[in-house]
C-alpha cells in the first residue's frame, strides 16, 4: 500500500493537518485464502475527507478506537484531514451547523455536507480524467479555500488566515480550538476541570462545546493525545533484551501504572503494546 502525507495549503497550517495520497491494491480472491486486513487505522484525534477513484467521496468522524479497513478492488483516494475542532469550518458555508459528536465512529456522505452539485463537480475534476497526483493535491487545495470562501491567491499570500479564521468562528468553535491546543500541549495530562477553570468556562459547558466542535470528550481526546505519545515513544525506543520496559514508559507517559497503558494499547489498537509493536 502506498502512503504519503503533504504539507496543509499555505495558511491553513492551523486548520488543515495534512493532505494524503493512498493507492491500495485490492484483497486476494477468497478462493484464494481469506481475505486479509487490509490497513488497521488507528484514533488520531482529527477528520477527514476521502475522494476514492470508485466515485465515493465521505467525511469520517472523530474516531474512538481501531477499525480494520479490507478492500475488493483497489482503490485510489486522496483527501484532506482536518485539525481537531477545525472541520466545520469546510462543512459550510450556508449550512446548518453540523455537531461533529454525531459522526463520531461514522462516516457521511460528501453530499450531505457539500450539496450533491459540488461534491460531483469536484469527483469528477479529480477521477474523471488521467491527473497528476500534483494535479490532484492542487484542485483538493482550491476546493478548501472555496469551502472557506477565500480566493487561492489572496491565502496563498497570507500567512495568518488559520488564524484569522478561527478567530471569527462561533464562540463555542473558538473555545474548543483553544481547549484542543492545550490537551494536545500537556500530552493528555491536563486535567478537564483545570481546562475548564484556565479557560474561565464549567466543565459541563466545555464538554457539550468541545464534543459537538471537536467530535469527543475533551477525556476521551486527553486519553487518545496520551496513548499517541506512548505509542511514539516506544515505537522510538531501543527494547531491551526483555523487550520494552512498558512500567517506566507508562510513567514517563503519564500513565498510573503499566496495566493503564496496556488497556489503551488494547482499546486503540485491538492488540497488547509487544503484539502491536511487533506488527510494525
Amino acid at each position: 500500500m502506498r502512503y504519503q502525507e503533504f504539507p496543509p495549503p499555505p495558511g491553513l497550517a492551523g486548520l488543515v493537518d495534512c493532505l494524503w495520497l493512498s493507492d491500495a491494491p485490492a484483497a486476494p480472491p477468497a478462493a484464494a485464502a481469506p481475505a486479509p486486513v487490509l490497513h488497521r487505522v488507528l484514533p488520531d484525534n482529527c477528520t477527514d475527507i476521502l475522494w476514492q477513484d470508485s466515485g465515493a467521496a465521505f467525511f469520517v468522524g472523530m474516531m474512538s478506537s481501531w477499525f480494520d479497513v479490507p478492500a475488493a478492488r483497489p482503490v485510489r483516494t486522496v483527501a484532506v484531514r482536518f485539525r481537531p475542532g477545525a472541520a466545520s469550518l469546510f462543512l459550510g458555508p450556508g449550512q446548518a451547523p453540523i455537531a461533529l459528536a454525531g459522526l463520531a465512529d461514522e462516516r457521511a456522505e460528501l453530499e450531505l455536507l457539500w450539496g450533491r452539485s459540488v461534491a460531483d463537480r469536484l469527483g469528477d475534476a479529480l477521477w474523471s480524467v488521467a491527473r497528476s497526483d500534483a494535479e490532484r493535491l492542487a484542485l483538493l487545495t482550491e476546493a478548501l479555500y472555496a469551502r472557506l470562501s477565500v480566493a487561492p491567491a489572496g491565502a496563498r499570500a497570507a500567512t495568518a488566515l488559520a488564524s484569522r479564521i478561527a478567530a471569527a468562528a462561533p464562540a463555542g468553535q473558538v473555545l474548543a480550538l483553544r481547549a484542543v491546543t492545550e490537551l494536545e500541549s500537556s500530552g493528555g495530562a491536563l486535567r478537564v476541570e483545570t481546562l475548564a477553570a484556565a479557560l474561565g468556562v464549567s466543565r459541563q459547558y466545555l464538554a457539550n462545546q468541545f464534543r459537538d466542535h471537536v467530535g469527543l470528550s475533551p477525556k476521551l481526546f486527553a486519553r487518545i493525545c496520551r496513548f499517541r505519545a506512548a505509542r511514539a515513544s516506544a515505537l522510538a525506543a531501543e527494547p531491551g533484551q526483555q523487550g520494552h520496559d512498558w512500567a517506566s514508559l507508562a510513567l514517563d507517559s503519564g500513565y498510573f501504572d503499566q496495566s493503564h497503558l496496556i488497556r489503551d494499547f488494547h482499546d486503540f489498537t485491538g492488540t497488547s503494546p509487544d503484539a502491536h509493536l511487533g506488527k510494525r
